[in-house]
C-alpha cells in the first residue's frame, strides 16, 4: 500500500499551502466589506455628511432668489429660463463634487495620519479592488447628497428640477463624482496633513465649482474669460447636468460626456499607478 496521499489531496494541499493565492478572481467579499465601510464610516455622522451639505445647497438657492425677487431670467441656447431653475441643476451638481472630494480625500489620509494605513494596504485587495470601493463610497456620498438636495429643491415653491434627460443627469453626476473622487483618492495619496487637503480643497475644488457657470452662462461672458470658462473640467459636467434637466445648455452635451469620461481615465490611471507603487503611503 503507497503512503502517498492521492495526487487530489496533494493539489488541494498545494493550493492552500501558506504564500499560495487562493483568490484568483475579483475578491468581491473584500471588496464589498471595504465599500461598506467607506459608506457606513459617512452614514455614522450622516447629519454633518449629507443633510447639513442639502441645507447649505439650499441656503444658495433660496439667497440668490430672494435677492433677486424672482424676476431675473438667465438666457441659455436661445431660451429665457427663470433663473431658481437655471441654477438649481448646477447646485445639485456641485454638492455631489464637493461631498465626493471631501469623502474620497478622508480615507487615505487619515490611515497615513493615525497610522492605520496598513488597514488598506494588508487586506487581500488588488490595487484596482482597493482604488473601486474608494471611488465607490465617494460616489454613493454623493449621490445621497443630490437625492437630499433634490428633495429639498422640490418642496421647495417656485423651483422646479423636473428631469429632462435622466441618461444626461446619470452620466453627468456620477462622472462628475467619480472625477472629484479620483481627486480626492489623489489627493490624500499625496497629502500628509489635513492642510494639504484643505489647500486642495479651497484653492483648487472650490474656485473651480464656483467659476464653472453654476450662477451664470458663459454665454454672457466676454470672449476671453468665455475660452478660460471652457477649459475648466467642472463646467462641462454643469452644463451637461443641467442639460438633463432643462434640455438646454451651454456646452454640446456629447462633447462635455467625452471630455467627463476622458479625466475619469486619467485620473483612473494615475491614482492606479501611484497606489500600486505605494508612493508616500510605504514607508
Amino acid at each position: 500500500m503507497s503512503s502517498q496521499p492521492p495526487i487530489g489531496e496533494i493539489q488541494s494541499l498545494v493550493r492552500n499551502a501558506p504564500g499560495v493565492p487562493v483568490i484568483r478572481s475579483i475578491n468581491w467579499g473584500g471588496l464589498r466589506t471595504l465599500y461598506i465601510k467607506e459608506v457606513r464610516r459617512f452614514f455614522k455622522v450622516q447629519l454633518q455628511t449629507i443633510w447639513a451639505p442639502a441645507i447649505t445647497t439650499l441656503l444658495f438657492l433660496v439667497i440668490f432668489s430672494v435677492a433677486l425677487g424672482g424676476r431675473h431670467a438667465v438666457r441659455v441656447g436661445g431660451m429665457d429660463i427663470p433663473f431658481a431653475d437655471f441654477i438649481a441643476p448646477g447646485l445639485i451638481v456641485m454638492g455631489m463634487l464637493q461631498n465626493a472630494f471631501a469623502n474620497a480625500s478622508f480615507s487615505l489620509l487619515v490611515g497615513k495620519i493615525q497610522g492605520t494605513i496598513v488597514d488598506y494596504l494588508m487586506p487581500p485587495l488588488s490595487t484596482a479592488e482597493l482604488l473601486a470601493a474608494l471611488v465607490g463610497g465617494a460616489v454613493t456620498r454623493a449621490v445621497l447628497v443630490g437625492c437630499a438636495v433634490s428633495l429639498a429643491m422640490a418642496l421647495w415653491p417656485g423651483v422646479h428640477v423636473t428631469p429632462h434627460a435622466p441618461l444626461a443627469i446619470l452620466w453627468f453626476g456620477i462622472g462628475g463624482s467619480a472625477f472629484l473622487a479620483l481627486l480626492g483618492v489623489l489627493t490624500s495619496i499625496w497629502a500628509e496633513k489635513f492642510d494639504h487637503a484643505a489647500a486642495v480643497t479651497n484653492f483648487v475644488v472650490a474656485p473651480l465649482s464656483l467659476l464653472s457657470g453654476t450662477f451664470y452662462s458663459v454665454d454672457s461672458l466676454a470672449p476671453v474669460w468665455r475660452a478660460i470658462s471652457h477649459a475648466n473640467p467642472f463646467f462641462y459636467i454643469i452644463s451637461g447636468f443641467r442639460y438633463g434637466f432643462l434640455g438646454v445648455a451651454d456646452s454640446p452635451v456629447w462633447s462635455g460626456a467625452i471630455v467627463v469620461l476622458a479625466i475619469d481615465v486619467v485620473l483612473g490611471l494615475l491614482c492606479y499607478t501611484l497606489l500600486r507603487r505605494g508612493w508616500r503611503l510605504k514607508n
